[in-house]
């Protein structure tokens, strides 16, 4: 329930727009494409990111059917005109959509929406739920404000009124440009991000206001659950800084969201199935990219779990996620 696609052919929105560093393809004659962010090198993507046969074979070769897709955070462009970013989640949700149409026993779609405006959001989240996708992905923060900031309210009640699930992907970490040696943003910021946004949410009382909003975070949770009895003792002992939009225990919340179950370590995947239980533990792989889990699914295999938790993470966590059946993509 945790991967990354594009449109095989990107427009140059930078040149349409006039501004900004947007991302878009130079593609190469071994079949790959170079990513860049304006005129700036940002990394190398293979025909897997955008073709839908290609990662249809791929994760057949792991015993897998489905793919949920959302596009890269990289894409997000919060930081653009809102009228922009609308443009441009209208080019990404539309592809998205078409796969979903294409391959509807392969695909389930998430769509992206220009969060650093509500009117705009709302808008084209009406518009996803009008073409087939499931849910949104969204940054952990939008241009460094937190996910409790009231301007998001009206985001969040239109996704419960539309029954549209979220996914919360970190990106735009924290101290990014202070400690971009040895990969550390993507190392130790990236869990931070996760925990920033959950710890936000929770703090800020979105999940009391909006009681039936089905959220997902990525990367197991980030360091939240790893930490959540510091998080919990800071609540207790200084409830004078922690508690002051919401009092219930930030303990209290474990297993109303979802994670996923990307850990690359068994002891941390029992960790997180004893704190949540297994129906709140999704089966995340972050393909078609390398931090993600290379062999999707290998390492849960090989735990010694019951069969009834590793079919919960495997697809009922997910299914339930999404408000979807399985019989949808039985043939």
């Amino acid at each position: 329930m945790h991967t990354h696609i594009l449109p095989k052919h990107l427009p140059k929105f930078a040149d349409k727009f006039g501004y900004g560093d947007f991302i878009h393809l130079k593609h190469n004659e071994d079949g790959s494409a170079d990513m860049y962010k304006g005129d700036e090198y940002f990394r190398t993507i293979n025909a897997s990111t955008w073709d839908a046969e290609l990662r249809m074979k791929e994760y057949e070769e792991h015993n897998t059917q489905v793919q949920v897709v959302c596009t890269i955070p990289v894409m997000f462009s919060y930081w653009a005109k809102p009228q922009d970013t609308l443009e441009l989640s209208k080019f990404l949700n539309d592809d998205i959509a078409q796969k979903v149409h294409d391959y509807p026993k392969n695909y389930i779609g998430l769509g992206t929406v220009p969060m650093q405006d509500a009117k705009y959001a709302v808008q084209e989240l009406e518009r996803i739920k009008e073409i087939g996708l499931k849910g949104i992905q969204i940054g952990s923060n939008i241009n460094d404000q937190n996910l409790n900031e009231p301007e998001f309210f009206p985001i969040f009640e239109a996704a419960q009124e539309l029954d549209l699930a979220i996914m919360v992907h970190p990106w735009n970490m924290m101290g990014f440009h202070k400690m971009r040696k040895y990969w550390l943003p993507w190392l130790v910021g990236m869990p931070a991000e996760t925990s920033r946004a959950i710890t936000s949410m929770i703090f800020g009382g979105v999940f009391e206001k909006f009681p039936n909003l089905r959220v997902n975070f990525s990367h197991a949770g980030g360091s939240f659950l790893p930490t959540i009895g510091r998080i919990e003792h800071g609540f207790n002992c200084r409830p004078d800084l922690v508690a002051i939009d919401n009092d219930i225990n930030p303990r209290d919340y474990i297993g109303k969201f979802w994670v996923d179950s990307i850990t690359h370590d068994p002891k941390l995947l029992e960790y997180i199935i004893d704190l949540q239980g297994s129906n709140r533990v999704s089966l995340g792989s972050d393909y078609p990219f390398p931090l993600g889990d290379l062999e999707i699914g290998k390492f849960i295999e090989e735990m010694d779990l019951p069969d009834k938790d590793k079919e919960n993470i495997f697809s009922n966590a997910a299914l339930e996620w999404l408000n979807l059946d399985k019989s949808d993509f039985i043939s």
